[in-house]
């Protein structure tokens, strides 16, 4: 058996560095220290950070005091008003690659043009981008969505920054055909697509592949979604329990790719799960062969 461990798998920068604000705010603040909406997807990962006193609270009018932690998927300028109003201090963990977009969204919104934005409508970076749009943003999550769209002299595309680029060429294409001018802004992040790549390589050249991370992050979605089609010995696994011998039955080479969210030590407990189901499938055949 062998096992490869995707390139570019683990933590990413935007992710990096909200834990560590979020640690170092901890650290140096008094009171209560919260998140608005957990800060990366990953359950294991929210824990620890529970556990360090940094809570995790999903409404705005639950949050009455204390500092409260901007999560790396950004939100809307309406949050920070609401924010600043309650007297919260504010720190601001927003992915640097998302305030671009966000930036791009707000100049767009300016020059008065429909911004379609491609992404998952309940995420939480598209309902933040949403916000600087002014009323002028719509979503799009899949190219028969653009079907029903009317004709618009000027439109502008963009994509949510985790998004498969293979899904944003396609609505961008429907697109074409229902705008005169189209301009196209790929703010798929450099990181997002290496990793695709590197999973897409793997999925490729192994007999299964985990992809491991929490079920609520998008990017560790779109791994899974993008290695399923090329192999259907796909899973997506939060933990590394979830892993059973049938998962690896007839797989000599098995590969392993995490999400920009999934902490190293996550795919090492896969790693070690894999080994010790293979040892023990071993020993069972070793065991049958004597019998006979």
């Amino acid at each position: 058996m062998e096992i490869i461990i995707a390139k570019n798998t683990g933590l990413c920068y935007g992710v990096k560095r909200a834990l560590k604000i979020a640690r170092e705010t901890r650290r140096h603040r008094d009171g209560k220290v919260s998140t608005l909406g957990e800060l990366i997807h990953n359950p294991q990962v929210i824990a620890d950070l529970e556990n360090q006193g940094v809570a995790s609270i999903e409404a705005l009018k639950d949050i009455k005091e204390g500092t409260v932690i901007i999560r790396s998927h950004g939100v809307s300028p309406e949050i920070y008003k609401i924010l600043k109003k309650k007297k919260l201090e504010i720190i601001d963990a927003t992915c640097p690659i998302v305030k671009k977009i966000q930036r791009l969204v707000a100049k767009l919104a300016q020059e008065n043009k429909e911004i379609i934005i491609v992404g998952n409508k309940e995420h939480p970076e598209i309902r933040g981008l949403i916000g600087y749009s002014r009323g002028r943003g719509r979503i799009v999550e899949n190219e028969t969505q653009v079907g029903p769209m009317s004709f618009k002299k000027k439109r502008a595309v963009l994509a949510q920054s985790t998004q498969d680029p293979y899904l944003f060429e396609k609505v961008a294409a429907a697109l074409i055909e229902k705008t005169e001018e189209l301009q196209v802004f790929n703010t798929i992040c450099h990181s997002t697509q290496t990793r695709q790549r590197a999973t897409s390589e793997l999925a490729s050249k192994v007999n299964a592949l985990f992809i491991v991370g929490g079920k609520a992050s998008s990017n560790t979605g779109k791994l899974y979604q993008i290695s399923k089609r090329i192999l259907p010995q796909t899973y997506f696994i939060e933990s590394a329990g979830q892993i059973t011998p049938k998962m690896l039955r007839g797989a000599r080479i098995i590969g392993i790719s995490g999400g920009a969210s999934t902490p190293p030590e996550a795919i090492e407990a896969a790693v070690e799960r894999i080994q010790q189901n293979f040892e023990q499938h071993s020993h069972e055949e070793s065991r049958v062969q004597c019998q006979r």
